[in-house]
């Protein structure tokens, strides 16, 4: 979903809530409402729940044909998160995404800005490969969805980074095209949270596409600008 303006509420939804089995008691005495948003002292032990919720997925085909998991990678404390497609054959068998040429790329676009890789945390829709490394397919994309929305929640960056169609797709829908819809900021709200969000090309897309790279490069300059604007330290 996509709104124009702010929302302010930063309390947990209950579906997140409920995702990790915590048990809760109510009584009439008041509360300190904000006591529910993650910490990062918090953020280690969620994290290692919904990486053990995705490994324990069952009836996967992804999850069949793969060798690892993948989750992430890059310091769970960054203010700015990036998601891309889904594992690779190096990823599959590094248990890490964005490595190889792809991941290679994505270390110079982030460099272009003054950003290191360490700096920032890196996910994939879906967390194992695609047989053939072909795309994830709708119904695969929409199941592994809902973890990612968990995983932005746990994070909670000020900036979320979209890469190629598929993470587009996951969060914003299939309607639109990637052309279309990169280089422009867009507010998604998830678990009654709202991220600023910018869609721009996978890194493995511009290896294929070189001449698509001007369009990245305008894309890296807004995030970077915003970025200084925000004055989010990175």
């Amino acid at each position: 979903m996509i709104i124009n303006n702010k929302n302010q509420n930063d309390i947990i939804s209950s579906e997140l809530i409920n995702s990790y089995d915590i048990e809760y008691v109510f009584n009439n005495k008041p509360k300190n409402r904000f006591q529910t948003k993650p910490g990062i002292e918090n953020r280690p032990l969620m994290l290692e729940r919904l990486r053990e919720n995705i490994s324990n997925i069952e009836n996967c085909e992804l999850k069949k044909n793969a060798s690892k998991l993948v989750f992430s990678d890059g310091s769970h404390s960054s203010p700015i998160m990036i998601v891309g497609e889904g594992p690779g054959q190096k990823e599959d068998q590094e248990g890490k995404p964005f490595v190889g040429d792809a991941g290679l790329l994505l270390n110079k676009m982030l460099k272009s800005i003054n950003i290191e890789r360490q700096s920032v945390y890196i996910t994939n829709v879906v967390n194992y490969r695609p047989p053939e490394n072909r795309k994830p397919e709708p119904s695969e994309i929409s199941r592994y969805t809902n973890y990612l929305k968990q995983h932005i929640s746990i994070i909670d960056p000020k900036i979320l980074i979209l890469m190629g169609s598929t993470a587009m797709e996951s969060l914003l829908g299939s309607s639109i095209k990637i052309s279309k819809a990169r280089g422009i900021w867009k507010e998604i709200i998830i678990n009654q949270k709202t991220y600023l969000t910018m869609v721009t090309f996978h890194p493995a897309y511009l290896l294929r596409q070189a001449d698509q790279k001007k369009y990245s490069w305008a894309d890296l300059k807004e995030i970077r600008k915003k970025i200084d604007e925000l004055k989010i330290q990175i």
